[in-house]
């Protein structure tokens, strides 16, 4: 097939951008008021708040609360006629001919390649397992995982012989998302639900967190990884540390645990993985098309420009990127898989990309780090905040949560979308309520009579 080209289009030069997540949304941002001609390209029509996903799979928030269609986020940059937004999925690159390949067999040439398709769910060698314990990362997964939820309550009071394991719910992973998705899970059965079955009481739910290291959310300090354990607790999760899962089915989950000890197996319906993520598949395109390395979780290693070695016109970013940051004071340090640094990277890359037209060298990426937020309950997170002239700032409890809450409100796009959450939780805080709480199967073919005993329209 041809390659997609607009003959009208001025002789500016081409950057292509693939990915409307954080940082692919933050380097269209930057490079629109340059006189280049950008487009982008995305398998969906809408960007996503990740950090808030969690609430849509557990009936928190409605997905409209934290998702926007792409072209109304970037309308303004749109009708000054040098971003045009393309719905479409980038299978491949040629680095030689400079374009990129699309499911449909279309070409698109670029002058400059911003890569940012974000990471994907890792099993650790093990992908039969997704079957039985979804991820989150889009908004089908939070559909999804939010009708393995409510469907497990549906199904405890229809067959109530059945009801400890219907009621069990394990959460696999100890860093942020598991933490949250496990908080969230206990409030669930504990507040929301438990006057609202006649043959059950969602109280008995019994909600475990597992994770293979010696303590959750590995990445703060041991103190505040002791708090959130704490907190999780008096909200009524079974926090599990130092225990590896071996094997999950439908029915069962076993773990062996770090200490040598005898495996142990835990009956359950519904289970959701937290422990694993790896760049997009893209990150093997970037890898067959320049030869470029990719580290164990399947992230391309870039250049301190973030640029990819030999080939100065591509820039990975975001989740997708094993990157480090170098600092005008000591050691290059890797750079967190967080949206901040998502963001950051966008912006880097787009003005890298401005220094070479302008034939300027670029700048290393210098990560700044503001600092880690965890929610884990109603009222209850722990916070990890780096503020001028005190330096590092930890607490939990009742002010990080509503800190939590300003910063993720701050940070959504568009006053709709904040109005939005911030009406919903409220309502939540004093009622208990999740007003998302509906179970909607998607359409099947399967019930549909033969053709031929179809009715022919006339």
């Amino acid at each position: 097939m041809a390659a997609v080209n607009n003959p009208s289009a001025p002789a500016r030069p081409r950057v292509v951008i693939v990915g409307c997540g954080f940082g692919g949304l933050e380097a269209t941002r930057a490079l629109a008021r340059a006189d280049v001609e950008i487009t982008l390209i995305d398998r969906t029509n809408h960007h996503l708040f990740q950090p808030l996903l969690y609430q849509v799979a557990t009936a928190g928030l409605a997905a409209p609360a934290i998702s926007g269609p792409i072209r109304h986020i970037l309308r303004r940059q749109i009708r000054d006629g040098r971003l045009t937004v393309l719905l479409g999925e980038v299978t491949g690159i040629d680095a030689a001919r400079r374009e990129v390949r699309l499911n449909d067999g279309a070409r698109l040439p670029y002058d400059h390649l911003i890569v940012a398709t974000g990471a994907t769910h890792s099993y650790f060698g093990k992908d039969g397992w997704a079957r039985h314990a979804p991820g989150l990362k889009t908004l089908s997964d939070a559909f999804d995982l939010r009708n393995r939820v409510l469907k497990a309550f549906e199904q405890a009071e229809r067959y109530p012989e059945e009801r400890e394991d219907w009621l069990t719910f394990v959460v696999i992973g100890g860093g942020p998302t598991g933490v949250e998705m496990a908080g969230t899970l206990a409030e669930i059965a504990h507040h929301t639900l438990h006057d609202e079955f006649r043959r059950i009481d969602s109280r008995q739910s019994r909600v475990v967190l597992i994770e293979g290291s010696d303590r959750i959310l590995g990445s703060y300090p041991p103190e505040l990884s002791e708090k959130a354990s704490r907190q999780l607790e008096k909200l009524g999760v079974e926090v599990r540390t130092g225990c590896r899962v071996t094997d999950i089915q439908p029915e069962c989950v076993t773990a062996q645990p770090a200490d040598g000890a005898a495996p142990w197996q835990l009956r359950t319906r519904t289970v959701v993985w937290a422990a694993g993520v790896a760049g997009s598949a893209l990150g093997r395109a970037v890898q067959a098309a320049t030869g470029a390395t990719l580290d164990r979780a399947g992230r391309v290693v870039v250049q301190p420009d973030l640029s990819v070695p030999g080939h100065p016109e591509i820039s990975v970013i975001g989740d997708l990127a094993s990157a480090k940051s170098y600092p005008r004071r000591g050691d290059p340090t890797p750079v967190p898989g967080v949206s901040p640094s998502a963001k950051q990277m966008g912006r880097q890359a787009a003005a890298n990309i401005l220094h070479r037209l302008r034939g300027e060298p670029t700048q290393p990426f210098r990560y700044v780090d503001y600092g880690s937020l965890a929610t884990i309950g109603r009222k209850a997170a722990v916070a990890q905040v780096d503020l001028p002239l005190l330096g590092t700032v930890r607490f939990s409890g009742y002010p990080a949560w509503l800190f939590w809450l300003f910063v993720h409100i701050y940070f959504l796009i568009g006053f709709r979308n904040r109005l939005m959450v911030l009406t919903d939780w409220a309502w939540a805080y004093w009622t208990f309520q999740r007003n998302a709480r509906l179970v909607v199967e998607p359409a099947s073919t399967a019930a549909l009579p033969p053709p031929s005993q179809m009715e022919t329209p006339r």
